[in-house]
């Protein structure tokens, strides 16, 4: 077992998901503390491990297979009257060798909008929260596209799976950006889909959508969150992110990853920089700017959540 300087035990955690989007939860064997909750599959880091090396071992161990796709995700810090934590989650996405309890517990495939085991182990709580999260966070751009179209464009998006976006027309103002962003709340409820306003809280509320994306002036302003289903905010910098974590943000986007047509003189941070910058996060990030769909995996590679897209989503 490994322990920081801090006292805090190292965890690696694993979050085994399958293609249908379903993800695997184990119940604790009777032998154990907090005996009969339910969490995500892993162990404690070994003398000498890395949490991914750890990851893979513990698998083997407790679940009998073989890691062969694994993504470093979030990491999140929980206090147990028994001591410190802080959980490694990686979501793995692929393995071999058939699923096998060798210490005896159950297993249990759910889904993250319908969870149907109880109780879970509290420090696994936010990580259901975060898996509702999809790959994919589309930006809305009607001002390059003309409403009608955009609406049109929207609809056949979201017919294909989108279900999660963001409103943001800065060219829009008072009564018809409340129009508009009503328009497209409506549709995407009517498949599911998420709607969060940028930077108006208040329009949000009136709109009726899921939540509101803080831009990074107001993320800097910022000291308590509204009452609010969801909140996001754009990051630039570790600093960012960290204050996002800190504030109980929902999720991040973090940017531009790549050079962008719609910041052409931003600097870029590359993939090497933005891993750097989500090392130990608590919250899930989206890779934002320069990006495609197929730019995915690489994201994911590099610990992001998923992707941001503007024209691309379109």
């Amino acid at each position: 077992m490994v322990s920081s300087n801090s006292g805090i035990i190292e965890v690696a955690a694993a979050v085994l998901i399958r293609a249908d989007g379903c993800f695997l939860l184990a119940q604790r064997p009777k032998d154990k503390i907090w005996a009969g909750y339910w969490e995500f599959p892993g162990g404690k880091l070994e003398s000498g491990e890395s949490p991914d090396q750890a990851l893979k071992r513990e698998l083997h161990e407790e679940l009998g297979i073989t890691v062969e796709s694994a993504f470093p995700w979030l990491t999140r810090v929980f206090t147990y009257p028994q001591g410190t934590v802080r959980l490694h989650f990686y979501r793995v996405t692929a393995w071999s060798g058939q699923l096998y309890p060798h210490e005896g517990q159950q297993f249990a495939w759910q889904n993250a909008f319908t969870v149907g085991v109880s109780p879970v182990l509290p420090a696994n709580l936010p990580i259901l929260r975060a898996l509702e999260l999809p790959e994919v966070y589309a930006i809305s751009n009607a001002a390059a596209l003309g409403v009608d179209d955009f609406m049109r464009r929207l609809e056949r998006a979201l017919q294909k799976g989108l279900r999660l976006l963001q409103v943001r027309e800065k060219h829009m103002q008072g009564k018809d950006l409340q129009a508009f962003a009503t328009q497209v709340v409506h549709l995407a409820h009517r498949f599911g889909a998420r709607v969060m306003i940028n930077g108006d809280t208040k329009l949000a509320l009136q709109v009726a959508a899921d939540g509101v994306h803080y831009t990074s002036e107001q993320l800097h302003d910022c000291q308590q969150l509204p009452d609010i289903g969801w909140c996001s905010a754009s990051c630039h910098s570790a600093a960012e992110l960290q204050r996002a974590s800190e504030l109980g943000f929902d999720f991040a986007v973090l940017g531009p990853v790549l050079a962008t047509l719609s910041h052409p003189g931003a600097a870029a941070l590359g993939w090497e920089r933005f891993a750097g910058m989500l090392c130990g996060t608590r919250i899930p990030v989206y890779a934002l700017g320069g990006l495609a769909r197929a730019d995915l995996p690489v994201a994911q590679a590099f610990g992001a959540h998923g992707i941001g897209l503007l024209r691309q989503a379109w």
